[in-house]
């Protein structure tokens, strides 16, 4: 066995670890399964801003002669970004406790509401604000603000999720806080019974630690994990040199046959969709977006025609390569990566374990990702705001994604054309090979 495949078995072992590791599935199937409220919360404030608004600085229909009547449906579409986009870590912390139910064989309909329940005793039930007239900010008591129930809530929703679903789980198995019912009462009141004392020490448990916490150190356990750890992960990924680490680890674990993208997802997506998710709600309130590493910067620069911007090599192949296999595998991967897909370049030329197409794989994302962080800071390009399905093709996922911004679509293209000169020389040397394997 060489020391590649020795590497590469010992990376299948650890990653398959990583995936099968229960907490980090539950975390990467919740995200999965909560894109579609996500892209929904994007579209409709994409319609809101570029359609309906009047007032809005950039483009928009309605500002257009005789189409200011699209103005009037503007709350139909603010509604629908509200009810998705502000409840996301609500939805996050139900799933991630329905998953972890599932792996830990508790599949209770309550289980996740106490989740929920555990993940709200650390949350601040008051909201202050401001009111015209008035000197002192008002307190408004009994109101659970946005910054628990929306993205900005997600890391601690996370860990909350996780923790109260395993103490719900393991207070169950215990057996000692279950109150047996006679067989004559039916299944669903006695099994309403046999979860009430695991639910209430919860809960109970939770509300404890939160105001303990509180007492001990001024401050919230919501914001000592916002302060001490989500900034600065948050710092770190939403950086440029922490961004491309962690996609240059995505790109490695390809080259050994692992899906990257899946086995670190539960690490970058919350980080990078609060960042898009903080976007939105600028351009919302009539600011300018920000954050430029986000989620939709990913979708549109790191993973542009599928992870290693492949879409260069399919076009590099075309240009360049002298070998029938290539040339048969880029036709027949040209329609799935103008869609985003690409395991046939991945497992068809191959690029897996391929020492010479390795290297380009995991040198051209992180590239076309530093030029387009570029064009970004100088406002060449908009920054991203809306996610889109990721399916979406090039060129038309940049112009949706900013909202309409021509240079975004520019700056993609021209990503295109610089992974495709990456790509060219190390076609030319594959074209040496001899049975993929010796070279002449």
């Amino acid at each position: 066995m060489s020391f590649t495949e020795k590497i590469s078995k010992k990376m299948l072992v650890l990653s398959s670890k990583i995936t099968n590791q229960r907490h980090m599935n539950a975390i990467r199937n919740t995200f999965n399964s909560l894109l579609p409220i996500i892209i929904t919360g994007a579209i409709c404030s994409l319609f809101s801003n570029v359609v309906c608004s009047t007032t809005t600085t950039g483009i928009s229909l309605a500002k257009v002669s005789g189409m200011a009547w699209l103005g009037k449906f503007t709350g139909i579409f603010e509604a629908g970004n509200y009810a998705s986009m502000s409840f996301l870590t609500i939805g996050a912390v139900l799933l991630i406790a329905a998953e972890l139910g599932k792996s830990l064989k508790h599949e209770e309909f309550i289980a996740p509401i106490i989740s929920l329940s555990c993940y709200i005793t650390l949350c601040s039930s008051s909201v202050s604000t401001t009111i015209e007239g008035l000197a002192d900010p008002v307190v408004i008591a009994n109101a659970l603000s946005s910054t628990f129930t929306g993205a900005s809530g997600l890391f601690v929703g996370i860990i909350a999720a996780v923790l109260s679903m395993e103490l719900y789980c393991k207070l169950i198995d215990s057996k000692k806080f279950i109150i047996k019912m006679p067989d004559s009462v039916p299944s669903n009141v006695s099994k309403s019974f046999s979860d009430l004392i695991p639910g209430v020490l919860s809960i109970i448990i939770f509300a404890t630690f939160g105001f303990a916490f509180n007492s001990l150190f001024g401050m919230s356990f919501f914001d000592a994990i916002t302060v001490c750890i989500q900034k600065p992960l948050a710092a770190a990924f939403t950086g440029l040199p922490g961004y491309l680490l962690m996609f240059a680890a995505v790109q490695i674990l390809w080259c050994l046959g692992i899906h990257g993208a899946q086995v670190l997802m539960p690490i970058f997506q919350p980080i990078l969709l609060q960042a898009i998710a903080t976007n939105l709600e600028l351009v919302n309130s009539g600011k300018q977006a920000t954050e430029i590493l986000n989620y939709g910067f990913r979708q549109n620069f790191t993973m542009l025609g599928g992870c290693g911007v492949t879409l260069g090599l399919i076009f590099a192949v075309f240009i360049a390569s002298k070998r029938d296999d290539y040339k048969a595998i880029a036709k027949l991967s040209l329609l799935p990566g103008l869609f985003n897909i690409n395991e046939p370049m991945i497992f068809g030329m191959p690029i897996v374990l391929n020492p010479i197409l390795m290297i380009p794989f995991i040198v051209t994302p992180l590239v076309t990702s530093a030029f387009a962080y570029f064009m970004t800071a100088i406002g060449f390009c908009g920054v991203m705001t809306y996610t889109t399905p990721w399916t979406t093709p090039p060129l038309l996922i940049a112009y949706l994604g900013t909202g309409g911004d021509i240079g975004a679509v520019i700056t993609q293209l021209i990503c295109i054309v610089i992974a495709t000169l990456i790509y060219l020389p190390f076609v030319i040397i594959a074209n040496k090979q001899v049975d993929g394997d010796n070279y002449e």
